[in-house]
């Protein structure tokens, strides 16, 4: 046969489309093109698929070969279609019929020597080639693991492309040595500041001590899914505190969790240990990341950016006002619509990024400007400067506003008797989890961040004595529309860790102070 067809699959963001590998052996002088819309990676495939053939004891055609990949106005990038283009070569070459060729979606990268090695976004392309009805996929083996979780997939993990060649001729397999530099590869856990959750296992929220009102802001974040941001001078605990959330979240659902897993794997960042993500990640970049590291980007292909890669978990930006300002606004749109539109000459790709937003700040650049600011040695213009380096909107976005102060040693030793532990408090977080579920059953939302306001308005209104004060705080300017939705997303937070069928008065009250940072106003004159 002059022309064989094998598959495979190419992704654009973390969407996958089936990709037509087809091979021609026709007559004129050697040579290899390949057709398609490949980027370079792609295009070295002809110097790699050539060595690889020969290294395993296959003869190369000394013809004219054309290898198209189609459909041809979709841009194809990586080094994975290697082994697909390899098989339609040999299948041209009649090496492989073409009926064994035809129910496999194939991926991996070849070596020089006929090994194939592990590729990125194994799983998204296995989840998109099943969802239109392909059932069979040879994976490099490291890459089994992720493959498998797709339901009704029946995966072939094989080491070099002699194995494959055998599995798909009907021959004896033959054994072939473990590739260690797989196991290499896949040890890469770290990413724009990604960290596996396990880097945070042992962190324990007693251990912040003096904080009463700030673990209070942690807990009620966590259990709602709120975007929280701490204001104060260092060393008052804002990072102990935000390190210490992720252990307060349950573990993802199945559907989550393989979102998250399919994003680490475009990233290359699934440890080998670990083909299934159960954990909500946390990612804390550096102030110094560009735009295309926070959001995601590439020269033609987007990859996923730290807000993609803390999808279903959390984004900690430490040292807040440090970040730039244009990496900041561009979160406006990740936070509302919990995903990124990265457009590109070669495309557009839609990015999920549903995470939940933490951010720390000292008060001033010297960080001591808290109480009367007798410390601080900045300028009151250099304090207000430094503030605005956060513009309106992204605070407004912001749902919880806490003030963390330094504590005195006696304040210490007195929280020590009140202060409760992490595995307490994530009780109390899942509960209040679990009856925001059994709520919003049915419906698009699973937390109460997520929940219009106008459907908590219309579905799920709080007590009736609960909303003169957030009417009077809105009129008086104090709220904005969206800052009055987000204090009812955060009373009906408080109401589900009190076990309550619905926000009261107090708990409105509460979700004011924890939105504005400060008590009511009404509150605060009758003190007066």
């Amino acid at each position: 046969m002059a022309l064989a067809r094998t598959r495979s699959v190419a992704l654009t963001g973390v969407e996958g489309h089936v990709v037509e590998v087809e091979a021609h052996i026709g007559n004129g002088l050697p040579g290899f093109g390949l057709v398609g819309l490949p980027d370079t990676a792609l295009a070295e495939a002809r110097s790699r698929v050539r060595a690889a053939v020969t290294n395993s004891d296959q003869d190369w055609p000394q013809r004219k070969l054309t290898v198209a990949l189609s459909p041809a106005t979709l841009p194809k990038a990586g080094a994975h279609f290697d082994m697909a283009i390899a098989l339609a070569v040999l299948g041209a070459a009649d090496v492989i019929p073409q009926t064994a060729l035809d129910p496999v979606i194939i991926l991996g990268e070849l070596g020089l020597d006929g090994r194939v090695k592990p590729v990125r976004g194994t799983l998204p392309s296995v989840i998109a080639a099943s969802a239109v009805g392909w059932r069979r996929f040879v994976v490099p083996e490291p890459n089994v693991g992720e493959a498998k979780l797709v339901q009704d997939a029946e995966v072939f993990g094989v080491r070099s492309l002699r194995q494959v060649v055998a599995l798909l001729r009907g021959d004896e397999i033959p054994d072939e040595p473990a590739d260690v530099s797989a196991a290499e590869a896949a040890a890469v856990d770290e990413h724009g500041g990604l960290r596996r959750p396990d880097r945070l296992d042992g962190l324990d929220l007693a251990e912040v001590l003096g904080q009463a009102a700030a673990r209070r802001a942690v807990e009620v974040a966590a259990a709602g899914g709120h975007h929280l941001f701490m204001s104060g001078p260092p060393g008052a605990g804002k990072t102990m505190l935000a390190e210490r959330m992720p252990a307060l979240l349950p573990d993802l659902p199945l559907v989550a969790a393989l979102e998250v897993t399919a994003i680490h794997s475009v990233a290359g960042l699934l440890p080998a240990d670990a083909p299934l993500i159960v954990r909500p990640p946390f990612c804390d970049p550096h102030h110094s990341a560009s735009l295309p590291a926070i959001v995601g980007g590439g020269a033609r292909v987007a990859r996923p950016g730290a807000v993609s890669l803390a999808h279903r978990g959390i984004l900690f930006l430490d040292e807040a006002p440090e970040f730039r300002p244009s990496v900041l606004d561009s979160l406006r749109q990740p936070l509302e619509h919990g995903e990124v539109v990265i457009a590109r000459s070669a495309g557009t790709a839609r990015l999920p990024a549903r995470f939940q937003l933490v951010l720390a700040a000292n008060p001033c650049p010297c960080g001591r400007a808290y109480g009367q600011g007798v410390y601080c040695t900045c300028s009151s213009q250099a304090r207000t400067r430094y503030q605005h380096r956060l513009s309106g909107p992204i605070r407004d976005r912001i749902d919880l506003l806490q003030l963390v102060e330094p504590v005195s040693r006696a304040e210490m030793r007195a929280d020590q008797q009140l202060v409760e532990s992490t595995e307490v408090v994530a009780v109390r977080v899942r509960s209040a989890r679990e009856r925001q579920a059994d709520r919003y059953a049915g419906l698009p939302w699973s937390l109460n961040a997520h929940v219009p306001g106008y459907e908590l308005r219309r579905r799920w209104p709080p007590e009736p004595s609960a909303l003169p004060a957030l009417e009077r705080h809105l009129s008086a300017g104090w709220l904005t529309a969206r800052g009055a939705d987000r204090v009812l997303r955060i009373a009906w937070t408080l109401a589900d860790l009190a076990s309550r069928d619905r926000p009261s008065r107090h708990d409105t009250f509460a979700a004011l102070t924890m939105r504005l940072g400060h008590e009511p106003i009404q509150t605060r004159r009758r003190a007066g």
